[in-house]
């Protein structure tokens, strides 16, 4: 199985405001409506996995479900997902290795994991794949980091960037060991 993160940060490196906003990515210049490369990616992912907090952010979007892919929660304390959402969500816990066997055995290949303490976990045990992060041109000053402490130094292969509306840089790396 591989694990991708596609992320957004600031410039310093966080994904969100200390109460969780990401309201900060909405002015980014878009003229031209585009994806930034979203539907690309998320059509090479069989599953997605975030945790708790990801999932209530997302639930609280003025927007439907944004999720065609089967969307997995790592949660010790949901119990339930909301009802028009059985089916198309469900919850999963245990050691994050434990996650990704069964996943795995349940046909999901290609997995897109989001979250920051989700995506710090992946990272700490050596499980994430390949990261995209696009920075946006801002410095929050605190909040939510992407990256956390490590217990050794892990290196990643750059495999390309781009610049996005002359705004935001996109850089895709894979891990080199």
């Amino acid at each position: 199985m591989s694990n991708y993160v596609y992320i957004a940060t600031s410039l310093d490196g966080y994904i969100a405001t200390p109460d969780g906003g990401v309201e900060w990515l909405d002015d980014a210049p878009n003229p031209d409506g585009s994806d930034f490369g979203f539907a690309e990616f998320i059509s090479r992912v069989d599953g997605i996995l975030m945790g708790r907090g990801t999932f209530e952010k997302v639930l609280s979007f003025d927007m439907p479900w944004m999720y065609e892919k089967p969307v997995y929660v790592l949660s010790n304390s949901l119990s339930s997902v909301p009802e028009e959402l059985e089916g198309k969500v469900m919850i999963v816990r245990g050691a994050l290795r434990e996650v990704l066997d069964r996943l795995s055995k349940e046909g999901v290949e290609n997995l897109y994991v989001d979250g920051g303490k989700v995506i710090q976990s992946f990272l700490r045990e050596r499980l994430i794949d390949e990261l995209i992060i696009t920075r946006i041109p801002k410095l929050l000053g605190k909040g939510i980091p992407l990256f956390g402490d490590l217990d050794e130094i892990m290196n990643f292969e750059h495999m390309e960037t781009e610049v996005l509306n002359n705004y935001m840089v996109k850089s895709r790396y894979r891990l080199a060991d």
